[in-house]
């Protein structure tokens, strides 16, 4: 016997914007623990940290954030999801899966932007 599930839009958009916010979270995940380890590996002498190509694609992620922020540029990947849950009928985090709900708790805030904006802009310049 065989169970047939047949997705709705609804589901589809749902599952979609789940998935985007994973990929939001490993991108803040990445910039937040890349920094951490680069720092680390300055004073542990670590040689992987000097790696041209992670450096240079760590730098890039942090700049995309920190001009965003300067020019009040709302995320792409933050206006996607918002877009996919209006889709999927899902008014706020309340509604959304028990992983959005927990990804939403880490990596969203309520300050006024500029608290963003300038940590952002320490980051970058952190590095």
């Amino acid at each position: 016997m065989f169970i047939i599930i047949t997705a709705s839009p609804n589901m589809n958009s749902s599952l979609i914007a789940d998935l985007v916010v994973a990929v939001h979270f490993a991108y803040v995940t990445i910039v937040v623990c890349g920094l951490v380890v680069i720092l680390l590996g300055r004073f542990f002498h670590w040689r992987f940290v000097r790696n041209f190509w992670l450096r240079a694609i760590h730098i890039i992620m942090i700049v995309i954030v920190a001009i965003e922020a300067l020019l009040g540029i709302t995320c792409p990947m933050t206006d996607l999801e918002y877009e996919l849950r209006i889709a999927a009928g899902q008014q706020g985090v309340s509604n959304t899966s028990f992983i959005a709900r927990f990804i939403h708790k880490i990596i969203f805030y309520e300050f006024p932007p500029i608290v963003f904006t300038i940590a952002y802009c320490l980051f970058g310049l952190a590095l």
